[in-house]
């Protein structure tokens, strides 16, 4: 789902800027651009400001509880995947501490401006969830045909491409290459977002394998930078983003254990919750659990221990 944009209070700021991490921003020479279920993009004048918070979302609505760190996780992860990924493509990441107030650090990042393309670029290693229902209905995912008798959490012969929209309001919905084409501005861009993504998985998906971790699925978002190269933003395989199933005790044919928030997805599924907002509180053993695996999927995936980011960002 597309971030809101958010309208200014006279003199040019916005109303109440107050991240989402519960921190005040409104001391700083900064003004809210956009505010997503979990992140917030401020103006810094020449780049930008991303925050990422501590909600959590599950089916498109956001949780009142937090998840302690969350924010911190995920921002740590993704500079680590932005390092490992800067020669397959370039990234918005400019600096953790750099222009970045000391408030938010470890959970915000001075990022360049991108103009963002309309879709988002999902990679699937691994049967599972929504492609995996679409397999059993149609036998193809997302309109890319696939071999009969697969079984849930099978890995694919090779990494699929099934891109979605990006939706103002209400599910994000799955399209072909042809409709990204159509939103992009060509058949060419839409290939290349394909190859793109495609290799930045690879690269991250060998990284985890060696380490343990199987990247089942993962989302990507681009956009062209100033001087009009395709740029990788927003977030990079993190726990939000992305399916990282241990190794160990993996067996197909079943859903897997996971260190990411299909934790609290299965959650929120076993409530009785229709999946209408508003999303139900959290109780406190979920939210422990939830931060537990945030926190191990950081350090399995980076060979440091969390506290290391916090370190170096002084935060």
């Amino acid at each position: 789902m597309s971030p809101t944009a958010v309208g200014e209070a006279p003199g040019g700021r916005a109303a109440a800027v107050v991240s989402l991490s519960g921190v005040s921003l409104a001391t700083h020479d900064v003004r809210l651009l956009t505010k997503g279920k979990v992140r917030e993009m401020y103006d810094l004048g020449e780049d930008l400001l991303m925050v990422a918070s501590d909600r959590i979302s599950t089916f498109d609505a956001v949780h009142p509880t937090p998840i302690p760190d969350k924010g911190k996780v995920l921002t740590g992860m993704s500079v680590a995947w932005f390092d490992l990924t800067r020669d397959v493509v370039p990234n918005h990441f400019i600096s953790a501490t750099d222009g970045v107030p000391s408030d938010v650090r470890g959970r915000a990042l001075r990022v360049k401006r991108l103009d963002m393309l309309p879709v988002e670029c999902v990679v699937r290693g691994y049967i599972t969830g929504s492609g995996w229902r679409d397999y059993q209905r149609t036998g193809s995912v997302s309109g890319v045909p696939l071999s009969e008798g697969l079984l849930e959490s099978q890995p694919l012969p090779e990494p699929v491409f099934t891109p979605s929209s990006k939706a103002e309001t209400g599910h994000d919905e799955p399209i072909d290459l042809a409709r990204t084409a159509e939103l992009v501005g060509s058949t060419e861009l839409a290939e290349r977002l394909r190859d793109v993504s495609v290799r930045v998985y690879e690269t991250v998906a060998e990284h985890a394998r060696r380490r343990g971790i199987l990247l089942a699925d993962t989302k990507f978002e681009f956009g062209f930078d100033a001087a009009g190269e395709l740029t990788l933003g927003d977030e990079v395989c993190t726990p939000d983003s992305s399916r990282f199933w241990p190794a160990e005790g993996y067996e197909a044919g079943r859903a897997q254990p996971s260190l990411d928030k299909q934790y609290v997805r299965d959650w929120a599924a076993g409530t009785g919750w229709d999946k209408q907002p508003p999303a139900p509180a959290i109780p406190a053993d979920v939210v422990a659990r939830t931060r537990e695996l945030y926190v191990t999927a950081y350090e399995r995936l980076t060979d440091e221990p969390f506290s290391a980011w916090l370190e170096r960002t002084g935060s």
